[in-house]
């Protein structure tokens, strides 16, 4: 990788240089979330709160026997609760890795290139946190239309853990597709696909799109395929039109 000297040559960095930069980013990076895991502890209570909202608002109307989800190992009173301060405080750290991870690839980029990698980082986390906001507010009509399904036959008991984990593969597979746009983007300035080749191909991008949400998300049902589904293929077209208006410029 290249780097910038006061006088503006470049000079090649050395494998030992390199190896040191990636050592400060991975010191800095684990400290960081250390830290920031520390303090989602202090707030872990309501962070699981959270979480279980659209667990119990589901409970509080269609069971009247538990209005919380159930732990059924001793340990989990211990890991749950160590989880998601972990989770929760590598959020809390994620703008602090980003940057370590800027400065180590900077060096290496062309000013035009530079130029253009912010907006990219800036927007992946917006469409990351789009996708996961969209996840979170979908999962109480999720559980309501399961529920509806299985009527009085079944009691519910949820387990809080397998909960937890099926939020969480929820969350991270919209946060992750979210990213087509980025993508999608990136691809097209890169010169590897364009705004044309996209229209031509639109019918085959919105099947292979519904097949991927199929596959991405967790569980059997139809819902949530099609829940995924349906703004990945807004976010495709869009992809179109703001590859189409990045070309031109």
């Amino acid at each position: 990788m290249a780097t910038q000297r006061a006088d503006g040559d470049e000079r090649r960095l050395t494998v030992v240089e390199h190896l040191q930069d990636l050592r400060r980013i991975l010191i800095v990076s684990l400290s960081a979330w250390a830290a920031a895991t520390v303090v989602a502890a202090v707030f872990n209570h309501f962070l699981l709160g959270v979480l279980e909202y659209p667990l119990t608002s589901l409970l509080a109307k269609h069971n009247h026997l538990i209005s919380k989800p159930i732990i059924t190992s001793p340990t989990e009173l211990v890991t749950i609760p160590l989880e998601v301060a972990m989770v929760g405080g590598l959020v809390l750290a994620l703008p602090v890795i980003l940057w370590q991870l800027w400065t180590f690839v900077s060096p290496g980029l062309r000013r035009v290139e530079r130029r253009f990698a912010l907006p990219f980082v800036a927007s992946a986390l917006v469409l990351f946190g789009a996708g996961a906001c969209l996840a979170y507010f979908l999962m109480p009509l999720w559980l309501n239309l399961l529920t509806s399904i299985v009527g009085s036959n079944a009691i519910f008991f949820p387990d809080l853990n397998q909960y937890l984990s099926f939020l969480t593969l929820l969350i991270v597979a919209f946060g992750v597709t979210f990213e087509l746009p980025v993508v999608i983007v990136l691809l097209g300035l890169l010169g590897v696909i364009s705004s044309g080749w996209l229209r031509r191909r639109r019918k085959l991008a919105w099947i292979v799109i519904v097949l991927g949400a199929e596959l991405v998300t967790p569980g059997v049902d139809p819902f949530t395929p099609l829940f995924l589904a349906i703004p990945l293929v807004g976010l495709f077209e869009l992809s179109i039109l703001v590859l189409a208006k990045a070309l031109r410029r």
